[in-house]
């Protein structure tokens, strides 16, 4: 994630960021990383050394070959150097071994280390340190009860978790009638929005991808937490979009004239959900499988913090759009994964619970991503650069689902339609419950 230089030339700066990310057991990496890479570029210096030797013998020996024919003594001294190239060939075997070695393992570590944070993050050692920033819309307790989002669901006959656990386990669902059409409604309008509202290029993207991709768009703590891998190949299903529309740009230079790149995409997300918060029993607010509107960004270094605000006020517009209060938390050091620069959540108003909860999440990864995966820029002077990479979801149904019929609930069971997503939704105004 960062530059091998930048670690050899600013040793305390990396210790003092990896002490603000709570993640005091990595210190010890960047002195092991420094003389690992000492080895590494010294074994390099003497690799170099030796073939620009034995490049020096090599025509020597061809000289004095040709000048054993008058003088057999010159065949002699020849064979004489012949050993010494040998020795020498020993040695560089030698040497690329040690170098292939040295390299993995500093490939290892700076994987490994984590990417520097903006000094703008507020410092704190897991979520309960994020700090809310700023409110959109007047969060409203109703003077009825609201039920659970699935009690909501049932009530138009529209959530079947029974025949789907079933059918494929805890942490899936089926959706039907007007609820499976309104998480597709949803799913529409923010598709549009980020057209023709925000001048996104709209993309379907590969739902798998190769793991030499997954390791350049993703840490290894998120990777063992979120993929699935498909037995017997080298691929994995994607968590996010993001993967493989980040990925797409492996091993490019794109010429600067083109950026920025803006991208949206559609796909169905699968994820393990292994850890601390594991899957729901009955509801559908964090499942093996859902689908997600994403946006990309690929830009210059200079521009990156730029899109980052532009990309976190898109989600706060559309939810407001669909007249649910959020607000935006800014994630502290220590809830940001490895690769991020900067990360803030868009949370939506629950009136049930009384509180937010995330359906959004904005990050920028600064040129982590680019440097894993190559990904350079070619400039009008000709230089190549890093390019920076940042995401954030539009949005995220089920889970969106879940603010939408809790915001949009009335008293009498029914659930309004904001005018914006009527088109979607053939008209309605509102949803009238079966049950």
């Amino acid at each position: 994630m960062l530059d091998i230089r930048f670690v050899r030339e600013n040793p305390d700066a990396v210790k003092e960021n990896i002490k603000k990310k709570f993640q005091d057991s990595k210190l010890p990496l960047v002195d092991e990383v420094i003389k690992l890479d000492a080895e590494y570029r010294a074994a390099i210096k003497e690799g170099d050394d030796l073939r620009a030797n034995r490049n020096k013998l090599s025509k020597q020996i061809g000289m004095l070959m040709g000048q054993a024919k008058k003088d057999p003594s010159k065949a002699a001294e020849a064979e004489e150097i012949k050993k010494q190239v040998t020795a020498q060939a020993d040695r560089l075997k030698e040497l690329e071994d040690t170098e292939a070695k040295l390299a993995a393992r500093i490939q290892e570590i700076m994987y490994t280390i984590p990417n520097m944070i903006d000094p703008s993050v507020p410092i704190g050692p897991d979520d309960s340190c994020n700090v809310e920033v700023q409110r959109f819309g007047e969060p409203v307790v109703p003077d009825f009860e609201i039920p659970y989002h699935v009690d909501i669901m049932e009530s138009f006959n529209g959530i079947d978790m029974d025949s789907a656990g079933r059918v494929a386990g805890n942490g899936f669902y089926y959706l039907l009638g007007d609820i499976a059409r309104l998480h597709e409604a949803v799913l529409a309008y923010a598709r549009d929005f980020m057209i023709d509202e925000k001048g996104f290029t709209y993309v379907i993207p590969p739902f798998m991808m190769h793991g030499d991709v997954v390791k350049g768009v993703m840490s290894f703590p998120e990777m063992d937490a979120m993929m699935y891998k498909i037995e017997g190949e080298d691929l994995y299903l994607i968590g996010t979009s993001e993967h493989t529309m980040i990925g797409r740009f492996i091993d490019q230079t794109l010429p600067e004239a083109q950026l920025p790149l803006t991208l949206t995409s559609y796909s169905p997300c699968f994820r393990k959900e292994k850890g601390a918060h594991g899957i729901e029993e009955r509801g559908i607010y964090r499942i093996h499988q859902f689908e997600k509107q994403e946006m990309i960004v690929v830009c210059k270094p200079e521009e990156s913090m730029i899109w980052y605000d532009r990309l976190w006020k898109n989600s706060v517009e559309l939810f407001r759009n669909l007249e649910i209060p959020v607000r935006q938390l800014e994630c502290c050091s220590g809830d940001l994964a490895d690769l991020k620069v900067k990360s803030c959540d868009i949370e939506a108003w629950s009136p049930r619970q009384k509180k937010y909860f995330e359906v959004c999440s904005c990050s920028n990864l600064g040129d982590a991503q680019a440097r894993r995966l190559h990904i350079r820029v070619k400039g009008a002077d000709g230089k190549t650069y890093l390019a920076h990479t940042l995401n954030n979801t539009c949005v995220a149904p089920p889970r969106m689902l879940i603010a939408f019929l809790e915001n949009h609930l009335q008293a009498d069971g029914t659930v309004t339609i904001p005018e914006v997503l009527r088109p979607y939704m053939g008209g309605k105004e509102k949803l009238i419950p079966k049950k």
